[in-house]
């Protein structure tokens, strides 16, 4: 009996195929569980307040003032600040209202693809969530790479560390990645903490530097001077708000905890309202007003640090400096500290920004850690093991040091593809907004927010033209998604695919217990009609001899058959001396006969072919979970049963032409 009443069927055996877990040491140390898998359901545990969880999405969105400055310089040049504005502006209008609307719907920290394949259900939901995990990889991967470049550029530019580490910017990045790969294949734990005391240190150092900025900037008029000359050779205000727009798209890497932050709300304690719920509240009221509060603290925090930085560095910074290969390089704010305090203080900001950038990489590593099972094995378009932390995380270190490789280690190469995935997963979620207010009635709403998905498609748009890396990228992720999906959905076909079954009644539960173990042949039938059946019956006794009851089965698929496991409902009853078996909500014709075959161990099972074309059938079976059934319920059975022990005797197998 479930929790929820009603009465599942019992099995037997094992569903899934054997793991490494039988075969080595190695093995079974590979595909144990990490505390990674109970960080998964840490909201459960442990909710703490909003203001401890935002420095885990800090460590991500706060961590990108490490090289953000050096990249609006060169981008922009004298008009940084007002480009950085049109960013703080598009992050306080769109992307902070766009992530309030997810979190109201996404409140276990699912985000917005989880959204997009609500809203979007079948076939076509799931290419979008595929293309989407392409780009999520993009945004992760990158974060990763480009994060331990540009700590390892921090680390290079510090005058102690320099003469021990040289010009080893590709080694030193490879060694903090690979670092971070041996930290989660041991175990990641008190994320929170961690963040807390790298992140809250990392800010007040930065404001420091920032603060003496402005001081020597008061000081020193004229550098006001020398920057309203060099915005007067780029033309007039136009010029200026145009050139501004026009560079924004190369700054949208300074949106980039958001998904983050939606991410971590089982984290967030909704406080009594979630202990204490009013009837019929849909969710977590408390949660989500409470991560509303996180999202926009971080934004209003990222938004005043990222304005103070642009002008800060712009009016201090010469551009010989700040040119790719400059002193101040990827490290603008790190370069004026060294300029402003003693190198014992500037070192210290140096050693506050490599751990916060190591953390960030540790935050997107998590990420994907948590978003590739969510999604890929359920599809069946991944090998079981991705679904465990460490086979998952040398598979992306192998990805990060080829990605290290091609860029060279470099911050500047690497931000284009970083903006092309953040802008990407906003993208994302506002069109999921959109359509979700859309469909709630809410017109003015989603015509708000259809605005803004016009702005994010732009920006993605003109990121991707006027840097094409990112895209690049991305489309070898999703490439790489979707030919793996496919083979694994190929190989993974013949699985039984059913996660559970439910009798509809009991009735049905005692029928099916009298007519289990050897004591029915199971019969198949395509029609479901009690003329149809009673012409099978004839046919079969007339040709083979069959004294016991037969077992007609109905198989009847659900809408939705993109799904990899679905569970079932099953229906017995009495027809004469024989039994019919309804089952409803299939995703496969073959693999719930199969299923059913070793709930009910039958003596044997007629199955019909029908002789069309195979290649047709697969692509039917593969797409639509219907094909040529009877050989591929013996092709699933033949696989299930060689997981198994030899502990019975298996039914035997007609083959019989419709």
């Amino acid at each position: 009996m479930s929790s929820d009443g009603r009465i599942r069927l019992p099995f037997r055996r094992t569903l899934s195929p054997p793991t490494l877990e039988s075969r080595s040491a190695l093995g079974r140390w590979l595909m144990g569980e990490s505390d990674l898998h109970d960080a998964r359901e840490e909201g459960r545990h442990g909710p703490h307040s909003w203001r401890r969880v935002i420095w885990l999405t800090g460590v991500d969105y706060f961590s990108t003032l490490g090289y953000q400055p050096g990249i609006a310089l060169i981008a922009a040049g004298a008009i940084a600040p007002f480009a950085t504005s049109v960013l703080v502006l598009v992050t306080l209008l769109g992307a902070l209202p766009i992530y309030a609307q997810v979190a109201r719907r996404s409140y276990a920290g699912q985000g917005s693809i989880a959204m997009l394949e609500h809203l979007l259900p079948g076939w076509n939901g799931k290419l979008l969530v595929l293309v989407l995990l392409g780009f999520a990889a993009t945004d992760f991967v990158i974060t990763m790479t480009l994060s331990a470049a540009d700590a390892t550029k921090h680390a290079i530019e510090n005058p102690y560390l320099r003469p021990f580490l040289g010009d080893a910017q590709v080694g030193l990045t490879l060694v903090l990645l690979s670092l971070l790969a041996v930290v989660f294949l041991l175990g990641f734990k008190e994320a929170i903490g961690l963040a807390t005391i790298v992140a809250i240190p990392y800010l007040l150092l930065s404001l420091a530097v920032l603060g003496r900025g402005l001081v020597e900037i008061a000081r020193r008029p004229e550098l006001w001077d020398n920057w309203h000359a060099a915005l007067t050779l780029r033309g007039d205000w136009g010029v200026i708000v145009a050139g501004s727009l026009f560079v924004f798209p190369t700054l949208a890497l300074g949106m980039s905890g958001f998904e983050t932050g939606v991410s971590v709300m089982p984290l967030v304690d909704g406080g009594p309202e979630d202990e204490r719920p009013r009837r019929g509240a849909p969710a977590p009221l408390g949660r989500i007003r409470n991560t509303r509060k996180l999202l926009a603290a971080a934004a209003v925090i990222m938004s005043v640090m990222l304005v103070l930085s642009a002008l800060v560095t712009t009016l201090l910074i010469p551009p010989e400096a700040y040119r790719e290969g400059g002193p101040a390089s990827g490290r603008a704010l790190a370069y004026l500290a060294h300029e402003f305090f003693s190198s014992g203080l500037a070192s210290l900001y140096d050693l506050s920004t490599i751990l916060i950038l190591w953390l960030a990489g540790a935050s997107a590593m998590a990420a994907l850690l948590n978003l590739v099972p969510r999604y890929l094995p359920r599809f069946g378009m991944a090998p079981t093991w991705a679904a465990r932390s460490r086979p998952l995380v040398l598979v992306l270190l192998a990805i990060n040091v080829v990605v290290t490789l091609v860029f060279r280690a470099s911050v500047e190469a690497q931000s284009a593809a970083y903006a092309t995935g953040v802008l990407a997963l906003i993208l994302s979620a506002a069109f999921a907004v959109t359509l979700a207010l859309w469909r709630e009635g809410r017109r003015v709403a989603s015509g708000y927010f259809g605005a803004m998905t016009l702005v994010f498609a732009y920006t993605l748009v003109d990121n991707s033209l006027a840097r094409p890396d990112g895209v690049i990228i991305a489309t070898v992720f999703i490439l790489f998604v979707l030919v793996l999906g496919a083979v694994s959905r190929s190989i993974r076909s013949t699985e039984l695919r059913v996660s559970h079954a439910y009798f509809v009644d009991q009735a049905s539960a005692e029928l099916a217990a009298a007519l289990a173990g050897k004591k029915v042949h199971m019969v198949p039938m395509k029609a479901g009609s009690p003329e149809h059946r009673a012409r099978k019956a004839a046919e079969i006794r007339q040709y083979y001899r069959v004294d016991e009851p037969l077992a007609f089965v109905h198989v009847t698929l659900a809408d939705n058959r993109s799904d990899f496991l679905a569970p079932l409902e099953v229906e017995v009853r009495r027809e004469g001396r024989d039994y019919v078996v309804e089952v409803h909500g299939a995703i496969a014709i073959a693999n719930t006969i199969a299923y059913l075959s070793e709930m009910a161990d039958p003596i044997s099972i007629f199955l019909g072919l029908t002789r069309q074309n195979l290649m047709r059938q697969a692509f039917r079976f593969l797409l639509l979970g219907e094909g040529e059934t009877g050989l591929l319920v013996y092709a699933i059975l033949l696989r299930y049963w060689g997981w198994t022990a030899e502990d019975d005797v298996r039914p035997r197998i007609h083959l019989m032409s419709d």
